[in-house]
This record gives C-alpha cells, structure tokens and sequence, in this order.
C-alpha cells in the first residue's frame, strides 16, 4: 500500500493546489485538504475537482472548515475554536491519496503543532513543491533540511512557474531530492492542460 503523498511547498501561494489538481488526475488519486482557511465557495476541494476530468477521484471533506483567510491557528480563534490536533484521521480509501496542505511547513495550527507535525503524525511521503523568486533558494533549502530533521520521507521536488536553471540546478544539488519535473506557468489553466501536465511529472 503507497503511503499518502502530501503536497507541501516553500511557501503560500506558489502553486500547491495546481500541483495537487495534476497528480489526482495523472495517479486517479483522491484529494484531501486537512484545513481550508478561508475562500470555502472556492476552496482548493472545489478547485482541484472543477479542473480534474476523470471519475475515479474522491474528494474527502476537509476537517476543519475556517472561515478567515489566516494562517490556520488564527484563522481557527477567529472563529471561536482550538484546531486539535487528534482530529485528524487519514480519509479511508483504497486508492491513492493526494493530501495538500495549508501554506508553508512550518504553520501553525494551534499554539504547539505546525504543518510539518501533521505531515508526520499521519505518516506520508512529501512532494515539495518551489517557485523561482529571489530568496526561494533559501525557502527551499530550510524546508529540505526541516523535513530531513524530522526523518520525514520526502518523495522528491517539483519545481512550478518560470524556469531558472541556475536556481533549480543548485537546490537539486544541494539537497539531493529525486528531481519529479517542472510545470511551466500556463496562460489558463484548464482540465486539458493539468490533464497533459501529468506527462511533465515523473513519478
């Protein structure tokens, strides 16, 4: 049995949720996001299946639904609760799991367990996604080493955007990660484009 694939990145915003779309559709996997933190009528649940074609995939509801767009131990107190950390219990399936998380590895979800806590009580193998931008060299870098220290098996790095191969290069080198591929910046994203992105990702 494969262990959960977990999708994490450096950081918000660069391209968890895209990546996350390509793999449910190239692996037929099933898709779960732990903690959506704010955006619910256009959660990454409802993204990911508005851009997956095919029938195979089941989308498990999120444990917790926060309604402010925080980081999740914020976005949690706003809305009067305390994320406990015992309520999260992998999705019963029989296929393969695609697990996305909320922002970068080091997030809290309340005030003693981050992201990176998750990923390792529920026993999956990460995929890290990164971006080229200026510092992402160290984004990548602190986030390789955080995960090494905690013994937690990382599949390997995807890089997404604008290639920079100077960048990708020297991260591949340094942190020795099994290279997965690169997802070019798409001009729209559409179910035929995340469809032919899988042939870009070598699992």
């Amino acid at each position: 049995m494969h262990k959960p694939l977990f999708v994490t990145g450096i950081g918000t915003g660069i391209g968890k949720t895209l990546i996350s779309a390509i793999l449910v559709e190239k692996l037929k996997a099933d898709y779960w996001k732990p903690v959506q933190s704010g955006d619910l009528d256009d959660s990454d649940t409802l993204k990911v299946q508005s851009l997956v074609s095919n029938s195979a995939s089941v989308y498990h509801p999120e444990t917790y639904r926060l309604t402010q767009p925080y980081s999740p131990h914020k976005s949690a107190a706003l809305d009067g609760i305390v994320i406990d950390e015992t309520a999260f219990v992998l999705p019963q399936t029989n296929n393969r799991l695609i697990i996305e998380g909320a922002g970068g590895l080091m997030v809290p979800l309340n005030d003693h367990f981050l992201m990176i806590d998750l990923i390792k009580q529920l026993n999956a193998e990460v995929i890290l996604v990164s971006q080229n931008y200026l510092g992402s060299i160290n984004h990548t870098l602190l986030s390789a080493e955080a995960l090494s220290n905690r013994d937690i098996p990382v599949k390997g790095i995807l890089f997404n955007g604008e290639e920079n191969p100077s960048t990708e290069d020297f991260i591949k080198n340094y942190t020795n990660l099994a290279y997965l591929g690169h997802i070019p910046a798409f001009e729209k994203v559409t179910k035929e484009t995340i469809a032919k992105a899988g042939a870009l990702i070598s699992l």
